[in-house]
């Protein structure tokens, strides 16, 4: 059965990536100690049994039932919320792909938590698994140097190490939105923004590029930058810009989620403005105006990652790290191709 790891464990236990750091040895090698592997020098076996005794460590009992030499067939994916259709698909597409090469995957939900994300990984490697796939989070994954398995970053890259990544072309479709809105005749779009992780930069950064390649200056009162990146945020964000005496024609939700926020908000007043969302969502085609969005095969991120990682465990695939960037391309479907003449205003 696929598993869930708690962001919180209830006990804090030390983990490898204490014992590695006590030690100044890599992930990789720590494990391959605890484990009984070979190929590490007496002297730094020592040293790595003094910091396992030091810190009072012990070792998944899963992984001690693996024997040593045994060679693993399971994968493991490390990503945030799985309530989040976006997580779920990932995690559906790469689970058939394992599965059609004989690899179970070992899930683990952290949902943004660096801490969370690192005892995640370390009970993963613990239980030997032929390879990860990570949704990193924003913290430093120089960790992973050493681990001895194979690494696929999803959706956005890590820092602090050189890996294979599969990835979405934000930039692009925040570029192609953008385009969109100006072509119709907008030059007062606002942008929705979720807290500023990888992604929504990505996207702002496109944006902003589509408004000088048009010779159209954004208004930096109209790039809102939500607290929380949740539709109930969005709902009050849009409220309050249409509200203003000058607001805007059009407006850009730079996810999902915040599509929905805006909708809430807009139903609410007399204001129609066009509105384009990042990412399709479902019933967003049913809706009495149907929603036109950027949209990328989000399966396929799960599915290339998989994929890459096969080959990277069984050998078949020895290139330096690799950087796979799917395209993003606009649907439309009627919200989006409102001209600014269209947009009601509210009455005083």
């Amino acid at each position: 059965m696929p598993e869930t790891f708690p962001t919180k464990p209830e006990v804090a236990r030390p983990t490898m990536i204490d014992v590695a750091r006590r030690a100044g040895v890599g992930l990789g090698t720590v494990s391959r100690v605890v484990n009984g592997g070979h190929g590490v020098r007496d002297e730094t076996a020592q040293r790595v049994r003094a910091a396992i005794d030091a810190l009072g460590f012990q070792r998944n009992e899963v992984a001690r039932a693996l024997r040593p030499g045994k060679k693993s067939t399971s994968l493991a994916l490390v990503l945030g919320d799985l309530t989040n259709p976006f997580y779920a698909s990932i995690a559906k597409a790469s689970l058939e792909i394992a599965g059609q090469s004989g690899f179970a995957v070992v899930l683990g939900s952290v949902d943004e938590d660096p801490e969370g994300e690192k005892r995640a990984i370390q009970e993963l490697v613990s239980r030997q698994v032929a390879g990860l796939m990570i949704v990193p989070d924003q913290g430093d994954h120089a960790f992973l140097e050493g681990a001895g398995v194979p690494v696929v970053f999803v959706d956005r890259p890590a820092t602090g190490i050189e890996a294979d990544i599969v990835m979405v072309d934000n930039e692009g479709g925040g570029r192609i939105a953008a385009e969109h809105l100006l072509s119709q005749g907008h030059e007062r779009i606002a942008i929705i923004l979720a807290p500023s992780y990888y992604t929504i930069g990505r996207r702002l950064r496109g944006f902003r590029r589509a408004h000088r390649a048009a010779g159209v200056e954004v208004d930096e009162s109209l790039v809102i930058q939500l607290p929380e990146g949740n539709a109930e945020a969005a709902e009050k964000a849009t409220r309050e810009v249409m509200l203003r005496p000058d607001p805007p024609t059009a407006i850009f939700a730079s996810t999902n989620f915040l599509v929905e926020g805006v909708l809430r908000a807009l139903g609410e007043l007399d204001q129609d403005p066009a509105v384009v969302g990042f990412d399709d969502f479902r019933l967003a085609d049913m809706l009495p105006t149907p929603v036109t969005v950027v949209a990328s095969d989000i399966a396929e991120l799960g599915r290339s990652a998989a994929r890459l990682l096969l080959d990277r465990a069984s050998g078949a695939d020895t290139r330096p790290p690799q950087r796979i960037v799917l395209p993003c391309a606009l649907i439309e479907r009627g919200s989006g191709e409102r001209p600014p003449s269209a947009v009601n205003r509210k009455a005083q």
